[in-house]
């Protein structure tokens, strides 16, 4: 049993309808329904490895599918006695899987939703941050409305008042800025109350407006140039401890290659690579990362294998049906010790 302050993750979470058998939207009159959404998905995760987790979100008041999405996250054990309600609706978003040359899809129906309208002070941080030793947030609640996004800077604000250690995944969604502002004006306000950031190549450019000579199409991991754009983030933001940036290699909606590396200010590491050569569902495997990296650089002893941990969760992830990543502490040291053959265990 791991005796650890809790995790506090923050965010919106969905009600999550997927076509079955990687059909497409209404193909069939069918839906599968479960929920999702990034900063859950890290509770849940963190939750699966013995990491106690609370989570923090807004969901509408007297509604049956919000009670029952609180029902789902405590069904994996995470704390949701902090869930705040309001007014607004249910978020929903649709997934078509993709298959081989077909990409994925993802529409948005979340506007109006309870944390769109949220504002700060609608969220007790000082009671949601109790007892924590970490909060983690991204950076797809700022971009759902401008009210959203002084909530997420009232969170990180309380949360370096508390003496919390603050992780933040840029995870830039250009389909969500729409209320007015940019991510590079919102961000970097953000980040400076962090301790660990989470990004890929295009999340550093588009989030910060960082620019790099890493080239984020061609997939080519080129550890002078990554290592060169850490430099540059970490040298704009003297407050972070660790910067981590993931690296997928998309050949097909089927086939990926995934790695990652990371810079905590004195060195900087490169992961080993998976070959990913059968996609069951890729969506929340940058949330595994994170939440492995956040287990690992409380529990392991070196940032190197802080960084091979969170690589292995999330490279697990991609072999599992929806958003949360059904994982314990022994499968992924499984990986990590047995180098992921796939024979049989019995």
């Amino acid at each position: 049993m791991i005796m650890a302050k809790p995790v506090v993750t923050f965010g919106e979470i969905m009600l999550r309808l997927t076509p079955p058998h990687l059909e497409r939207i209404l193909q069939s009159p069918v839906f599968d329904a479960s929920f999702g959404g990034g900063e859950a998905n890290v509770a849940v995760l963190l939750e699966g490895l013995g990491q106690p987790a609370r989570y923090v979100t807004v969901l509408p008041s007297h509604h049956p599918v919000a009670d029952a999405c609180i029902a789902s996250l405590r069904g994996f054990g995470v704390d949701a006695s902090h869930v705040a309600r309001g007014s607004g609706r249910m978020g929903i978003y649709y997934l078509e899987t993709g298959a081989n040359q077909r990409a994925s899809k993802v529409t948005y129906d979340r506007a109006a939703s309870a944390i769109a309208l949220a504002k700060p002070g609608d969220i007790a941080w000082a009671l949601a941050f109790e007892g924590a030793g970490w909060f983690h947030i991204t950076g797809i609640t700022p971009a759902i409305s401008e009210s959203a996004a002084a909530l997420a800077l009232e969170s990180v604000q309380t949360a370096r008042e508390m003496g919390l250690r603050i992780s933040i995944d840029l995870n830039y969604r250009k389909n969500l800025w729409k209320w007015g502002k940019s991510a590079h004006e919102v961000m970097p306000e953000l980040v400076k109350f962090a301790d660990v950031v989470v990004a890929n190549e295009e999340d550093v450019q588009k989030a910060l407006g960082i620019q790099s000579d890493a080239d984020v199409h061609s997939g080519k991991l080129d550890p002078a140039a990554y290592s060169a754009l850490a430099g540059q983030v970490m040298s704009r933001f003297p407050n972070l401890k660790t910067l981590a940036i993931t690296l997928r290699e998309s050949y097909s909606a089927s086939h990926n290659g995934w790695s990652a590396c990371l810079h905590n200010g004195e060195n900087f590491f490169v992961s080993r690579r998976y070959d990913i050569t059968h996609i069951v569902d890729r969506v929340g495997s940058g949330d595994s990362f994170a939440g492995g990296l956040i287990y690992g650089l409380q529990h392991l002893p070196t940032h190197a294998e802080a960084l091979e941990f969170a690589v292995a969760a999330s490279c697990l992830k991609h072999s599992i049906p929806g958003d949360f990543a059904r994982l314990t502490l022994d499968d992924v040291n499984g990986l990590l010790k047995n180098g992921g053959s796939g024979r049989v265990q019995r």
